[in-house]
């Protein structure tokens, strides 16, 4: 062997080495490239090749009323998913489209659609969402009748349910199709009753196919906390149906209203019209925007008003919105100047109808004036001149101290989202002429709870509470993790200031301008009021006003502060004739959830009568009974003793009343409810008596033209039993703008 021959044979072992060498270090970099470089993305790739991990929704918590009604609850629903990539033939996608097209129910369009996505690169193609048990139940035995259970696939889902629709919907809020709150408590609590989520992990085999459940790994999802609020469902309910009968009968721009318990701050009910259906937040619900949006021809004008409309009747105006409380105020002036001793509620004011103030002349609702009246009856009267005099007397710096000591210059820190800042002016920006108009109510805007909030003060004996709509937060297992006490902001006024406005409240009910929110044994306080929207209305057009009624009850002892607001009705009757009779309905309803009897007076002692017991006595005796009480009889049949009566022992009629007495079962009558609606007091009572049926007089009572009745409890046509009782409520129509 050559020199020259080894040589070549070490270039070339030296060669094949170096290519070695580099055929290794590029596996070397290739595998460091694999493992570390891109090793998580890789083994993540590799897992998702072998492994299914699909996500178990957890129930969002429930949401109950102050009693335990369900408001708002989650149920199982389905998600409906196709797996294309086992679609290999035309005979299995038509059956694939043919079952799911018509178990589902799709239209033409629908049914193209989901062919399109049959035929999709994917491994999961979602057709439809949130499907109820029943149907996914139909999917499930036609996939299995059909061979296509690795085709067709149902995944466990959650979907809200509201039971009562609009009930508290500006209070409840609602969810966006991910389950997250979009506004009111939804929103506001929705850490709390956002659970979290489960997992079911199972191994697929070299096609993508899921191995059998013993492969399977499962983590439980664990529901959300559920809420306990301290609305409760029959006043709210109430209040709803009083303000909606008020939105539809006076056209009005809105109506609101909000029940407080003046003790604790807990609001009992809010509601701000026009509302929704929490089930379905996008339709809108008060006909005169359906009107005036079908009426637009322009489509971008019609999508543009739609959009404004939808976004409106989500608003909760009682905590989003200011307004200019107006004469209502007029009560936190009163407490204001007792408590400082500027005036007491006998101290007297002779009005004129105006009075001037630098070059400004204010006026009085009544132009022609109210003469010479006491502080009491300036509050009954709503009377502007002597509330600027008393405004006055006190200055900036008292006003301005009151007005923040109720908390209106400040949010009230209610737990709801979107609390509105009061609008005010500042102590250094008052001149005579702002103190003036604010004195009664025309200067600063304040929202709603702020206004209610403030009336708990003046009701509770002079302390200012925090509000808030929830009570309980509880956890899936049922128990409390969280309960909410009152807060107590500070002291006001004291406890007799509060009694002295108490009792001026109860006069304006009982002698001024409040007597539509009269209710018998309830003794209820009250303060009208009308504000002038300045600035809102244009060039030529009549001013806009905004109306309200705030109420105490029993204003000796109150329970309950409330406000009802009246926004931009056709008609300028004022806050006494369209609020006050919402209050009223209200507060019957409200004392007898909480267990509040009445307490009569003399006189509404006399007006009401408990019939007897007279089933089984004699014909003599029975009479004499009724005689003996005043009560109006008619006997029925021929017999000598009482085999039934109408209305039955222990029912409440009028003075008016008259009971039927039966001597035979077969002789029972019946009557047909007559219509009261429009009538005075006078001609509905004579109506009741011709078609013996009784009447019980609720609301304004008063004997008078403008008193007339707006609802009863049995409606006009309905046949029941001769003497039955109908409540008929009153009110009275004379507009007063204070």
């Amino acid at each position: 062997m050559t020199n020259e021959y080894k040589k070549n044979i070490k270039k070339r072992l030296v060669v094949l080495l170096i290519v070695v060498s580099l055929f290794f270090a590029g596996d070397a970099a290739r595998l460091f490239y694999l493992q570390i470089i891109k090793g998580d993305d890789l083994s993540a790739k590799a897992q998702n090749q072998q492994l299914s991990d699909m996500q178990v929704s957890a129930m969002r918590g429930t949401i109950y009323d102050s009693e335990g009604s369900i408001l708002a609850q989650s149920a199982t629903v389905y998600d409906i998913f196709i797996d294309p990539h086992n679609i290999d033939n035309e005979d299995k996608r038509a059956k694939v489209v043919d079952g799911l097209s018509s178990i589902l129910k799709m239209d033409e369009t629908q049914k193209n659609e989901l062919i399109e996505k049959t035929k999709k690169e994917s491994r999961y193609v979602v057709v439809a969402n949130k499907v109820e048990n029943d149907i996914k139940e139909q999917i499930t035995k036609y996939s299995a009748q059909n061979s296509l259970g690795l085709i067709i696939g149902t995944k466990q889902t959650t979907k809200r349910y509201y039971p009562h629709g609009n009930l508290a919907s500006s209070v409840l809020g609602f969810t966006g199709s991910d389950d997250q709150g979009l506004s009111g408590i939804e929103a506001y609590y929705n850490k709390e009753l956002t659970g979290t989520n489960g997992r079911i992990i199972t191994a697929k085999d070299a096609n993508s196919n899921a191995l059998p459940i013993d492969y399977q790994t499962s983590i439980d999802a664990v529901d959300g906390h559920s809420i306990k609020l301290t609305i409760n469902e029959s006043i709210q309910y109430s209040l709803e149906k009083g303000l909606r009968n008020a939105l539809n009968e006076y056209q009005c721009k809105g109506a609101y209203g909000i029940v407080m318990n003046c003790k604790t701050g807990a609001v009992l009910a809010m509601s701000s019209l026009p509302d929704f259906d929490c089930n379905d937040p996008y339709k809108i619900t008060y006909q005169k925007n359906i009107d005036e949006i079908n009426a637009i021809t322009d489509e971008k004008q019609k999508t543009q008003k739609q959009s404004l409309v939808v976004q409106n009747q989500w608003r909760n105006f009682n905590v989003s919105d200011t307004y200019v409380p107006g004469s209502v105020f007029k009560a936190f002036m009163a407490a204001t100047a007792l408590e400082e001793n500027i005036i007491s509620p006998n101290d007297t004011f002779n009005c004129s109808g105006s009075i001037q103030v630098e070059n400004h002349t204010m006026k009085c609702h009544k132009h022609e004036g109210h003469g010479l009246q006491t502080f009491t009856q300036g509050l009954e009267n709503s009377c502007n001149p002597f509330f600027i005099t008393v405004g006055q007397r006190m200055g900036v710096h008292t006003y301005f101290k009151y007005f923040d000591g109720f908390g209106f210059t400040e949010k009230t820190g209610i737990d709801l989202l979107g609390e509105a800042s009061p609008q005010f002016y500042k102590e250094e920006q008052y001149g005579i002429v702002e103190l003036s108009s604010a004195s009664f109510g025309q200067t600063n805007s304040l929202t709603p709870i702020q206004v209610c909030t403030a009336l708990c003060a003046i009701a509770n004996g002079g302390t200012l509470l925090k509000p808030h709509v929830v009570s309980e937060i509880i956890d899936s297992h049922g128990n409390t993790i969280s309960k909410v006490e009152p807060v107590q902001v500070r002291r006001v006024i004291s406890e007799e200031t509060s009694a002295q406005v108490r009792q001026m409240m109860k006069s304006v009910v009982d002698n001024g301008t409040g007597k539509n929110g009269y209710v018998a044994g309830y003794r209820v306080g009250g303060k009208t009021g009308t504000s002038t929207k300045l600035g809102e209305s244009a060039v030529g057009e009549k001013d806009k006003y905004i109306m309200s009624f705030a109420a105490i009850a029993p204003s000796d002892d109150p329970e309950i502060a409330m406000i009802i607001i009246v926004d931009e009705p056709n008609v300028d009757l004022g806050g006494g004739a369209l609020c006050a009779p919402i209050a009223a309905d209200v507060i019957k309803q409200t004392m007898s959830v909480l267990n509040i009897e009445p307490q009569f007076s003399e006189q509404e002692a006399k007006n009401s009568i408990k019939t007897p017991a007279l089933i089984g006595m004699s014909l003599n005796d029975a009479k004499n009974s009724l005689s003996s009480k005043s009560i109006n009889y008619k006997i029925i049949g021929d017999g000598n003793s009482i085999v039934d009566q109408s209305p039955s022992a222990n029912t409440i009629i009028s003075d008016k009343g008259v009971v039927l007495l039966y001597t035979k079962k077969e002789d029972k009558h019946s009557v047909n409810v007559p219509n009261f609606i429009g009538l005075t007091v006078t001609q509905a009572n004579k109506l009741a008596a011709d078609n013996n049926i009784n009447l019980v007089v609720s609301g304004n009572n008063v004997s008078q033209s403008s008193v007339i009745a707006y609802s009863q409890d049995i409606e006009a046509g309905t046949s029941v039993e001769a003497g039955t009782v109908v409540e008929v409520s009153f009110k009275n129509i004379v507009a007063v703008l204070d």
